[in-house]
């Protein structure tokens, strides 16, 4: 419950409390918070291991489509469409698709090399990344 909250936040808090309550009844009110809080945790802990006994093995079966639920609660549509209609394969969203490269070898034997390539100050330089994905042109 308290798994997020540091020391710096526990400071704060000690401090605010003594400000608010001041330092007679501080001591006071950490004991009384202390024991609410304990005796939360023990109440939700028997009533799990009660319905545990009273429900048996079919308590398993009624945990099993609640975390199915926790499953789709963190689904988005996005994920939802990758997962189910392209198995997992998400390179339509992202633009990247795997296109075999096949390397040039460099021609051996007598003859000239050659030259490289001209470029000119008007030609558009080539694109580093991924194509752009046009959504209207398809």
């Amino acid at each position: 419950m308290f798994a997020n909250v540091g020391w710096g936040e526990m400071l704060l808090l000690v401090v605010a409390g003594l400000v608010i309550l001041g330092p007679e009844r501080l001591p006071g009110a950490i004991r009384w918070t202390a024991n609410a809080l304990r005796q939360a945790r023990d109440y939700i802990t028997g009533a799990t291991s009660q319905l545990r006994q009273d429900l048996g093995p079919e308590f398993e079966d009624l945990r099993e489509p609640l975390s199915e639920l926790q499953k789709l609660r963190g689904m988005t549509p996005r994920a939802a469409l990758t997962k189910h209609l392209l198995d997992g394969d998400d390179s339509i969203f992202t633009g990247r698709f795997d296109t075999p490269q096949t390397p040039q070898k460099p021609q051996s034997g007598p003859g000239p090399t050659p030259a490289p390539p001209v470029t000119s100050a008007s030609a558009p330089p080539a694109p580093s990344g991924p194509v752009p994905f046009d959504t209207d042109a398809t």
